[in-house]
């Protein structure tokens, strides 16, 4: 029987554009946020809304901004991946000690790039092959091992010496304005950005978020798309691992702890939904800047970093719960 009757009429795939939804985006509310958060840094210090200090301040946090961009997709699949802060630290700890022993510096860097690939590997092949382990065991397993090593390697000494030019990752400029840094997330934002809005693999990404069963009975390699994210996280975590001794100048093994919780509120404030299937890079860009500033700015005047964490857990709350509202008031339609 040939279901396909009505040929004469064409079938309007595409929802109509509506303004109030479109102003209702969680995006528009992270700018209004943003907008807040700088009148009321520079109302608490006459410093803050100076240009070239506020170009500055993203050295301080776009290290964990490179990570954000693939645990964007590790929270679309409804997964996540907590071992990202230990995988900055191992990558960083294999590139120093190997420098130390005398290893050229740009091989020390490719070595840390490789850690950080093969740490971010294994997650995803194991979180495909012991399929009843959440991510969140798995990831927690590894984040114990990876910080495990890194101890193993240094023990609780501190290693550095660099070479002068490997300082220009975490404190260069290009043309004496712009934090190198600043311009590499930005290319890093669009190729995320192209790739998970503009491909075919984008669209698989969603797919599997949204359920990962009918995602692989319609063809979608879903092990494989998993393993390919998870790598992608463990290597923007050794870019962050770069960036981070840079600009520290020497490493250790406790390194970037608790990066992991800032990196996902981070993308969860930008409008991801922990139960997968939604959300946009454009989100997880502000919020970003959202955080970082809003560190930034609080540092200035002397905040405990404990009162930060709660503005930012406070923050995290309002944006659960606004989220869940629109999912109730859609669902109701």
């Amino acid at each position: 029987m040939n279901t396909n009757q009505n040929t004469g009429h064409q079938i309007q795939a595409e929802k109509e554009f509506d303004l109030m939804d479109f102003f209702f985006q969680w995006e528009w509310l992270l700018v209004v946020i943003f907008i807040i958060i700088n009148i009321m840094n520079s109302q608490l210090s006459p410093y803050y809304l100076n240009p070239y200090t506020l170009l500055d301040a993203t050295m301080s946090f776009l290290d964990k901004a490179f990570i954000a961009l693939p645990m964007a997709f590790v929270i679309i699949f409804g997964d996540i991946d907590i071992s990202v802060g230990s995988t900055v630290a191992l990558s960083s700890v294999v590139m120093a000690v190997l420098y130390n022993a005398g290893l050229a510096m740009p091989l020390a860097i490719i070595v840390c790039l490789l850690v950080g690939i093969i740490a971010g590997l294994l997650n995803g092949i194991l979180i495909v092959k012991f399929k009843e382990l959440s991510s969140v065991i798995v990831t927690l397993s590894t984040m114990i091992l990876y910080r495990g090593i890194a101890y193993v390697i240094l023990e609780n000494q501190s290693a550095g010496d660099f070479p002068m030019w490997f300082n220009y990752f975490g404190w260069g400029y290009i043309q004496n304005t712009i934090p190198f840094i600043l311009v590499v997330f930005v290319i890093a934002a669009v190729i995320f950005y192209l790739l998970l809005h503009k491909t075919t693999f984008g669209r698989k990404v969603y797919a599997i978020g949204n359920n990962d069963t009918a995602s692989l009975f319609s063809g979608i390699k879903v092990d494989k798309t998993k393993i390919i994210v998870f790598t992608l996280n463990g290597l923007m975590a050794a870019i962050a691992a770069i960036f981070l001794t840079s600009r520290m100048g020497s490493t250790r093994p406790n390194i970037a702890s608790g990066y992991e919780l800032d990196i996902i509120a981070m993308v969860v404030l930008g409008g991801v939904s922990t139960s997968g299937g939604k959300g946009r890079m454009a989100g997880v860009l502000l919020s970003i800047f959202i955080i970082g500033y809003l560190r930034y700015g609080l540092g200035l005047v002397n905040v405990l970093s404990q009162v930060i964490l709660i503005i930012i857990g406070a923050l995290l709350i309002f944006s659960v719960m606004i989220s869940n509202l629109k999912l109730h008031s859609d669902s109701s339609k």
